[in-house]
């Protein structure tokens, strides 16, 4: 029997195109055109505030909207086509980052752009430091810190698209605001409730149309500007190049630049477990190796966006909202974003068209699909099996973050730069809660550790391990076996994965004997339960997603070493599988049973 899925059962699902599915040409190109035209809006909006902020040239502004575009384009594209390890091979749009403003506007205002175009490009290598050692701050950058800053992101964007809603141009009257503004919202979120099949993809699309005719209407759409711009063409000011000078003015601004890219990295692993969450009909294993590509392509688009001259970027989590509800998160579409942000750079008159769509069209169309992030963040935290210490962790981080978001300690106790800096809810949170993270960690009982081989010859020796570590805690009779036992489980699982050995021996060349992998095996108590903590390198099949294909039938024929999971799903009361690039973590948490 086929169990390719029916285009009714991808709608009951919610996910109609999955990440490597690709949607009809014609259907991508309208979807990629929605997913756009309101990001494009906010892309630009954020230079334009550095910039004038920083009582910048005009010229200077039309050459970082056209960096900024053109670099978010291609590291959009970048994210979805994934190219090495750089790229999450998932649907995130690009933006320019808007927790970056309070740092970019006092280094354009003080060195100019060429001091804003160095502290950019240096700021971007913790990007690449912590993608390359996500694996070694695992305990740091956990799925509840990930998912209270989700949680945070409405916090912190709704009041400035609430504000966007509520703007109208000198002389357009009292209602023309909320009358847009309110259409839009109550058109797309009725599309968002009530649509169904192939319907939900155009929820976007007709949101924002009957935003634009209302608009229209009562006069707030002021497409004039559009006659005037060129077809095709580039901005009038010349690169303005790098400070290679370093001097005081740029190690004084440089700790806020690298804070903001630590902030920009705790979101963006976030953003890379969100959209993971929403983009697959049957739940699988968070992969960590995407998420280490989504910060690797982070770092890339800030490197450019330095090159350029222009702010930092960031994947916008409006998207994730976006693919929860259409259902559409093929990566295609993903580039043909990507494609059209860099076009429209080259286009001014497309641009101007853009640009002209009145903000509480944009505002009111955003926030609908904002407020879906809240759910998506506290699945993330219930995900990571919550206890009282990780619900004390998310809780007060999430209310750090408000407090500070709408200032309700100390207003008025910081400078500007600080209270710019850490009046954003998304910064303060996440560092609350990477805070507290480091404090469990550092008051949690150490391990022990054996290291070994990834061979049934290591089996001896942990077993004796994990005897001996149970004696020192106490047990014996069946907790000292169920450890024993789901160690050994856990052992041949990660042994038996490796298949046939195909992959290691392309690796090796024909004919030669793979060298055993290294195994380093952890063990923590934790009050009645034991936690064994497995770091191998290797590249094999999810262990959890093997786990959990046990309960269905038609995909059992298709695993091997099925014994062994089966004994130890029944041994242990979870199992995580974290994977990175060359370093797999398995987590076998085996508890007493219950009398």
């Amino acid at each position: 029997m086929s169990t390719t899925p029916t285009i009714d059962d991808r709608d009951s699902r919610g996910v109609r195109f999955e990440p490597d599915e690709r949607p009809p040409p014609i259907l991508s190109a309208g979807l990629a055109l929605q997913f756009a035209i309101p990001h494009v809006v906010w892309l630009v909006v954020v230079p334009a505030v550095v910039v004038r902020a920083a009582g910048g040239a005009e010229a200077f502004l039309s050459w970082a909207t056209f960096a900024a575009l053109a670099v978010c384009g291609a590291v959009t594209a970048l994210q979805a086509a994934r190219v090495g390890r750089v790229g999450s091979g998932y649907l995130l749009i690009t933006g320019a980052s808007n927790a970056s403003i309070a740092v970019c506007v006092p280094a354009l205002a003080t060195g100019g752009p060429a001091l804003l175009a160095t502290l950019v490009a240096v700021s971007a290598l913790v990007q690449f430091a912590i993608a390359a050692r996500l694996s070694l701050l695992r305990r740091i950058f956990t799925p509840t810190v990930s998912g209270t800053v989700i949680m945070l992101v409405p916090v912190a964007v709704l009041p400035m698209l609430f504000g966007l809603a509520t703007e109208a141009p000198e002389g357009a009257a009292r209602l023309a605001a909320p009358a847009a503004a309110g259409v839009t919202l109550v058109v797309t979120g009725a599309g968002v409730l009530f649509s169904r099949g192939v319907w939900r993809l155009w929820v976007p699309a007709v949101g924002i149309a009957a935003g634009l005719a209302v608009g229209a209407a009562v006069g707030i759409y002021d497409t004039s500007g559009v006659a005037d711009a060129g077809w095709v063409g580039l901005p009038a000011a010349a690169w303005p190049g790098f400070d290679p000078g370093f001097g005081q003015a740029f190690w004084i601004l440089l700790p806020g630049f690298l804070f903001v890219a630590l902030a920009e990295a705790v979101k963006t692993v976030g953003d890379g477990i969100a959209i993971q969450l929403v983009s697959r009909r049957t739940q699988r294993a968070v992969d960590f190796r995407a998420v280490q590509g989504a910060i690797a392509a982070n770092g890339v688009g800030s490197v450019l966006a330095g090159i350029a001259a222009t702010v930092p970027c960031v994947p916008y989590s409006t998207v994730i909202g976006m693919v929860r509800i259409t259902g559409v998160a093929a990566r295609s579409v993903g580039v043909a974003v990507g494609c059209g942000f860099v076009a429209l750079a080259f286009l001014p008159k497309f641009m101007a068209l853009v640009v002209a769509m009145p903000p509480p069209v944009v505002g009111a169309h955003l926030a609908v699909f904002m407020v879906t992030l809240f759910s998506i963040g506290l699945r993330v935290v219930v995900n990571d099996r919550v206890t009282h210490r990780k619900g004390v962790v998310a809780g007060v981080a999430f209310c750090v973050g408000v407090c500070s978001e709408y200032q309700l300690v100390f207003p008025d106790g910081l400078g500007a730069a600080w209270s710019g800096l850490l009046g954003n809810g998304i910064v303060t949170g996440g560092l609350a809660a990477m805070l507290m993270a480091m404090l469990l960690e550092l008051f949690r009982s150490r391990p022990r550790r054996i290291r070994t081989t990834l061979s049934v010859d290591s089996h001896a020796k942990i077993d004796a391990f994990l005897a001996e570590f149970s004696a020192g805690r106490g047990w014996s009779g069946d907790m000292a076996d169920r450890v024993r036992a789901a160690g050994e489980e856990a052992l041949l699982t990660l042994i038996g994965r490796e298949g046939d050995g195909v992959g290691q021996r392309e690796r090796d060349g024909p004919g030669e004997t793979p060298e055993p992998k290294r195994l380093v095996l952890a063990v923590r108590g934790a009050g009645d339960a034991v936690e064994l903590e497995f770091v191998v390198s290797t590249d094999a099949p999810n262990i959890e997603d093997r786990v959990a294909l046990l309960g269905n039938h038609a995909a059992l024929r298709t695993i091997e070493g099925e014994v062994s999971l089966r004994l130890l799903r029944h041994l242990a009361s979870s199992v995580r599988h974290q994977q990175y690039h060359d370093t797999d973590v398995l987590t076998v948490r085996v508890e007493q049973a219950s009398s």
